[in-house]
């Protein structure tokens, strides 16, 4: 099995993501790889580190998305593919949806360009399920204000531009079965039982 998470910043994925992992490993015995975009690998933890460098203000949309795009080359050769051959599970925070989404609708670059470069970068490796958990943008920076984050350079994008990632991902939900989308507002343990039904009707757990 191959899941992803995905939405927009402060939406939760990295909690559900553990509590899966928990559940997958501990109740059903898999063996399970967690990896975040960007990131993964050495190299790709390089180019995190100059993606969300918040002292960086020129970069242009281009370098951003070939970068993004090169990490996640990077962790699909290195790390995805081996683990999947391995029959292991790989939870992913985040994956190439994320740029469709950031890149695409949030900056605007053509979203066929786009499926290109994905196309080239993830060399069809494709999540089996994403799961979106969906939270208005309000509501992600009051999460942010109550964690007291300093805003990386993609957080600091702004509301517009997180209001276009969220409908980007919800246009996205509406064309593809692959994906699910849950309210992120809900309750933590609510929105992991929606996660374990899906996956266990999904995967004939």
């Amino acid at each position: 099995m191959f899941i992803s998470f995905e939405g927009i910043d402060f939406c939760g994925k990295s909690t559900q993501v553990k509590l899966l992992s928990d559940y997958l490993l501990n109740e059903r015995g898999f063996k399970i790889q967690n990896i975040r975009e960007p990131g993964g690998t050495q190299i790709s933890e390089k180019i995190r580190t100059i993606l969300l460098d918040r002292k960086i203000f020129d970069m242009t949309i281009q370098a951003e998305i070939l970068l993004f795009s090169a990490s996640r080359s990077q962790l699909v050769q290195q790390v995805i593919k081996p683990s999947l051959n391995e029959g292991t599970v790989v939870i992913s925070d985040r994956f190439h949806d994320s740029t469709t989404a950031y890149q695409g609708f949030g900056r605007g670059i053509s979203i066929e360009y786009i499926e290109t470069i994905n196309r080239f970068a993830i060399d069809g490796t494709l999540p089996d399920v994403t799961f979106i958990l969906d939270i208005d943008v309000e509501t992600a920076e009051k999460r942010r204000v109550q964690k007291n984050t300093v805003p990386d350079r993609m957080e600091s994008a702004g509301k517009e531009f997180f209001t276009r990632v969220r409908d980007g991902y919800l246009t996205m939900a509406r064309s593809d079965k692959r994906f699910v989308v849950i309210d992120g507002k809900m309750d933590v343990m609510n929105i992991h039982k929606e996660i374990i039904n899906e996956v266990e009707n999904r995967f004939k757990l």
